[in-house]
C-alpha cells in the first residue's frame, strides 16, 4: 500500500494549489427537476444508474442515463438520507420527523416495510455490508440506532459523545461518524456496537459531511470553519487541514482518481487532487450555485451531482417564528450536472 504524504499547512496548501493543474470539473448541465419541498442528502445507485435526491416527504428517483424522473418513494415525512443495500435488494430512507425507516425495493421502489426506531431525529443512514445491518444517526437522541438490514428489526443503540452527521464505513466493520458539536470523529464496531475510538478534529469546527479513501485509510471530514480534515484511521490524527468553501454539508471521494470534493452551500465545489508522489493539494474551487450544499459522486462516471433552488425574501420575524426561512421559488429546484 503506497503511504500518502499529506499537505499539512494551509500555506504549502496554496502554493501547491497554485501550481496544480485544474480538474477540470465544470457544470456541463442543469436538469429542472422542479416540486415542492426542500432537500438534504443524495445518493447515487451506480449498479442501476439512479440518483436518489431527498425531497422532505418524498424521494425522488433519477436515471443518471437519461436524466429524467423515473420514480418516487412517498410518504418519508423529513426525510434526510437514503442508504443502498445491492446485494439485498433494498433501499433505506431516513425520516427524520416521524423517526422512522422506509425500507423499499431497490427494483421497483415499491414500499416493503415502515420501521419505528428508538432514536430522534435520525439524520444521516448508511448500510454496512459485513454485519448485514443499516445504521442511522440521530440528531435528536446523540445516537446511533442498528437495524438489520434483512428484516427492519432493531438490534441496539450506540450511545454517541453529541450529534452526529454523515458516517462512512471501512468495508471491514469499521464504522467512522463525525460528531458535530464536539467536533470529533468516533469509531465503533458495526456487529459489537463496541465504541473503539474519538478522536478530536481541530482545527476543524462542526464536521457534517464525511468520505472515506478505504485503500489508504483516511477520513476526510467537512468542516463548518471551511476547512477539509484529513485523519489518518490507523493514527486517528488529523494530517491535513485543506481550505474549502463556506457552507460545506457534503463530501466525497473518487478512488479511482485519488480526488475529493466539498460541497459549499455559498455555491462553489472544492476539488482536491491527489497526485502521482501520493501529495492531496486543492486543485480548484468550481462554481456551481448558492445553496448547493449536498451533493453525491458517481464513481462509475466521474459526475458529481449537486442540487440547489432559488429563494426569495424571508418574512418578517414573529414571536413563533423568530428567524423565518425564505421561501423557495416555485419551479426553481434543479440538479447540477458536473463533469471533468
Amino acid at each position: 500500500m503506497r503511504k500518502f504524504a499529506i499537505v499539512s499547512t494551509l500555506a504549502a496548501v496554496a502554493v501547491l494549489a497554485a501550481a496544480s493543474a485544474h480538474s477540470g470539473y465544470h457544470v456541463a448541465r442543469r436538469i429542472t427537476l422542479g416540486g415542492e419541498g426542500g432537500w438534504d442528502y443524495l445518493t447515487v445507485d451506480t449498479a442501476a444508474h439512479r440518483l436518489y435526491v431527498s425531497r422532505s416527504t418524498h424521494v425522488m428517483v433519477v436515471s443518471t442515463d437519461n436524466e429524467g424522473v423515473v420514480g418516487d418513494i412517498p410518504n418519508t415525512p423529513g426525510v434526510h438520507g437514503i442508504a443502498l443495500a445491492p446485494d439485498l435488494g433494498r433501499g433505506y430512507t431516513s425520516n427524520g420527523r416521524d423517526s422512522s425507516v422506509t425500507i423499499f425495493d431497490l427494483k421497483t421502489l415499491a414500499v416493503i416495510q415502515r420501521v419505528h426506531i428508538p432514536g430522534r431525529n435520525p439524520d444521516a443512514i448508511m448500510y454496512e455490508p459485513t454485519s448485514r445491518r443499516v445504521f442511522t444517526f440521530n440528531g435528536g437522541s446523540a445516537s446511533a440506532t442498528a437495524i438489520d438490514a434483512t428484516n427492519g428489526n432493531v438490534v441496539g443503540t450506540v450511545p454517541l459523545s453529541g450529534k452526529p452527521e454523515f458516517a462512512v464505513h471501512d468495508g471491514k466493520g469499521m464504522v467512522y461518524v463525525n460528531i458535530e458539536d464536539r467536533s470529533e470523529l468516533m469509531a465503533f464496531e458495526a456487529r459489537t456496537l463496541d465504541i473503539k475510538a474519538h478522536w478530536p478534529l481541530a482545527p476543524c469546527t462542526e464536521p457534517s459531511g464525511l468520505a472515506i479513501d478505504r485503500e489508504h485509510q483516511l477520513l476526510f471530514s467537512g468542516c463548518d470553519n471551511a476547512l477539509m480534515a484529513v485523519t489518518n484511521i490507523a493514527t486517528g490524527r488529523v494530517m491535513a487541514s485543506l481550505p474549502i468553501g463556506k457552507g460545506v454539508d457534503a463530501t466525497a471521494y473518487d478512488p479511482a482518481t485519488l480526488t475529493a470534493f466539498s460541497s459549499n452551500g455559498e455555491g462553489t465545489l472544492t476539488v482536491v487532487k491527489g497526485n502521482v508522489s501520493g501529495v492531496f493539494t486543492v486543485a480548484e474551487t468550481v462554481p456551481t450555485q448558492k445553496s448547493a450544499r449536498t451533493m453525491a459522486l458517481d464513481e462509475r462516471t466521474h459526475r458529481v451531482y449537486t442540487v440547489a433552488a432559488e429563494f426569495g425574501t424571508a418574512p418578517a420575524p414573529t414571536t413563533e417564528n423568530p428567524h423565518p426561512r425564505p421561501p423557495m421559488v416555485p419551479g426553481s429546484f434543479v440538479i447540477l450536472v458536473l463533469e471533468p
